[in-house]
């Protein structure tokens, strides 16, 4: 699969979706927007998954004493109709099993993809399988996740573990996070597990509910309280947090309870060593219970190609010859191959007080000129070299591992809103970035959002009309969905048109307005008097937005828009919404948004034959439940 391919078909769905649902009539605006479209999906960030450094074997571990031999069946690979092989711990990952077996709180702070569970899961099984099944009481360990996807992963992790292989599992397990029925509540208090997988907010409900008392005194004399994911709690959250951590040690007389924070990331700043102290003051405040920063277990990285000296010209040669062959077939050449060697020290690791750790993404792009500026050769030859490195690296297997498996990350903004200044459609100036006034033009000339007809394209200045403090009319600038009268002045539009402005002359009027606005009075057509009030107001407007001064012509139309002069457009006064009848950059439903790019991304994966069934996958999370909703009924099509 050329990841590269999938993400500009998926983009590209994605701008014809936005450009689809807004019409712009006037060709500045028009072309502004045009050109500031593509700022919404920036060129992807590109950052290499590194290798990481292994610990003892798992024999040597189990001789060592620091895990029970049953480890060694419970933590392997099991390929059907193959004997197990155990798994081959990261360093990271002995440090924290090291930590617990020393009875010491401890926070393991590494990247995606590392293994960071293992940290913690491991001890936990290994204190279960050191005590008697006889003499096993109620729930040693529990482990809770900020959300419930994470806490069902670990659940498929747990049963991979401790039932694929086993009769009976050796240690017992356990979800309760509120997607539980009745009777399975109801079994779990009667028959407590050694491991509870849980949320924070549940946690709170076991110890405050009555029907739950049966947990908290299965759990008397807990071992093991594990956050996951540590850095999601902060402010507010965090404080709440930090509180149920004291909450649960009190009430489940856990004299020697071990507390374990996992994280990505909690402190970038300064030296590793100033790192794992700031990082030992954050979980000791959260958990109430001293850290030492010798127990904040940061990733070990290791390369995978040998590094050269790009200084010098021998390595350079060599590395400029490379641009334009392809890249090495065979394993053992790609893994000697400059090239690869400048990737994996570019997008993946750089030395850092000694220790490797993880290059910052950026842009092939900006590689790239990094790589033409290097070898002088021309940029687009080396972006092209680097994307078919990359994809020939990811194929190529080391360890069990694709040799350079890399990560996308696209960001896709909404649209936001069009903002210009009060003079001419071909002078006034534009600009899609939220501002208040125009620069350089001091506080004389403000910004006002657009919004445009959804039929023409016709744009209006999207406003409020109220007094000022000097008894000056002004006008100021306002969402187009908020239209309710405030201290600051009615909702409204104003219209301005070098080509078709609002007519001044009565008679004139007549002919802009809809029939249905219409009436036959004494023999001539009038307005209807419940319309009267709906006519715009014809004034001048200053720069500054105050009324009466300065020389632009405007018509100012009170909300809800029920007119649009440029296309004759009218609407029932009964309906007060103006989502339907105008429009911005940034009309477009979040959830719809999400779902054109989940959509457009699943039907690019099941196109693609190449890629095994169980790989044409799709996450997707919200924060909204009505945005979870109506994503799970547009993939119920799939």
């Amino acid at each position: 699969m050329d990841v590269f391919q999938l993400r500009d078909r998926v983009t590209d769905d994605y701008a014809r979706y936005m450009r689809s649902f807004i019409e712009i009539r006037d060709p500045r605006i028009h072309a502004h927007v045009e050109g500031k479209l593509p700022e919404l999906w920036p060129d992807p960030l590109i950052q290499l998954n590194p290798a990481f450094e292994p610990g003892e074997p798992m024999d040597a571990l189990i001789a060592e004493g620091l895990l029970h031999p049953l480890c060694r069946e419970i933590f392997a690979r099991k390929p059907k109709g193959a004997r197990p092989q155990p798994l081959q711990l990261y360093r990271h990952q002995i440090d924290g099993i090291r930590a617990a077996r020393a009875g010491d709180n401890y926070v393991l702070t590494t990247g995606t993809g590392s293994g960071k569970s293992l940290s913690y899961i491991v001890p936990i099984v290994d204190h279960v399988l050191r005590t008697p099944r006889s003499e096993r009481r109620g729930i040693q360990a529990i482990v809770v996740y900020p959300m419930n996807a994470l806490a069902n992963s670990q659940l498929g992790e747990l049963r991979k573990y401790l039932e694929v292989g086993f009769e009976r599992s050796p240690v017992r397990f356990a979800r309760y996070t509120g997607q539980e029925d009745k009777e399975e509540r109801r079994r779990i208090a009667e028959s407590p597990p050694d491991i509870l997988l849980t949320n924070y907010v549940m946690l709170e409900l076991i110890l405050t509910r009555i029907e739950e008392r049966p947990l908290i005194a299965a759990a008397q004399g807990l071992r093991f309280l594990v956050f996951d994911e540590l850095h999601t709690y902060r402010g507010r959250q965090g404080a709440d947090v930090a509180l149920l951590c004291r909450r649960v040690r009190e009430a489940c007389q856990a004299t020697r309870l071990i507390h374990v924070g996992t994280s990505a990331t909690l402190s970038s700043e300064g030296t590793w060593r100033e790192q794992q102290q700031e990082v030992a003051r954050v979980a000791s405040q959260i958990f109430g219970a001293p850290v030492e920063p010798r127990r904040v277990v940061g990733e070990t990285l290791r390369r995978v190609t040998p590094e050269l000296d790009f200084g010098e010209a021998a390595d350079v040669e060599r590395l400029s010859a490379r641009i334009d062959a392809e890249p090495p077939k065979l394993t053992a050449e790609f893994v000697a191959d400059p090239l690869a060697s400048w990737i994996e020290s570019n997008l993946g690791l750089r030395l850092r007080d000694g220790r490797l750790v993880r290059q910052p993404p950026q842009t092939l792009k900006a590689a790239a000129s990094d790589l033409a500026a290097l070898t002088e050769r021309p940029q687009k030859a080396c972006e092209q070299a680097l994307r078919a490195a990359l994809l020939a690296g990811y194929h190529h297997q080391h360890e069990g591992r694709p040799l350079f498996a890399f990560r996308l990350h696209q960001f896709i903004a909404k649209g936001d809103t069009v903002y210009a200044g009060l003079a001419s459609p071909s002078e006034r100036y534009l600009t899609t970035q939220p501002q208040r006034f125009v620069p350089d033009g001091g506080h004389d000339a403000i910004l006002l959002p657009l919004c445009f007809c959804r039929e023409c394209g016709q744009e209006f200045y999207s406003v409020r009309r109220g007094p000022a403090d000097d008894g000056t009319v002004v006008y100021r600038p306002r969402q187009v969905a908020d239209t309710l009268s405030t201290d600051e002045g009615e909702a409204g539009f104003l219209y301005v048109s070098d080509e078709r402005p609002w007519p001044r002359d009565a008679a004139a009027v007549l002919g802009a307005v809809p029939e249905s606005w219409l009436e036959e009075r004494r023999g001539k057509l009038a307005i209807r008097r419940t319309r009267k009030d709906r006519l715009p107001l014809t004034c001048t407007v200053s720069r500054k937005g105050v009324e009466g001064h300065g020389d632009l012509e405007v018509a100012y139309f009170r909300a809800p828009f029920l007119l649009c002069p440029a296309c004759g457009v009218a609407y029932d006064s009964r309906q007060r919404s103006d989502f339907g009848k105008l429009g911005t950059l940034g009309s477009e439903g979040r959830s719809t948004a999400t779902t054109v790019l989940s959509l457009s991304a699943l039907r690019r994966l099941r196109g693609l034959a190449s890629l095994k069934e169980e790989a044409r996958k799709l996450l997707s999370f919200t924060d909204n439940r009505q945005d979870a909703a109506l994503q799970a009924g547009h993939f119920n099509d799939f």
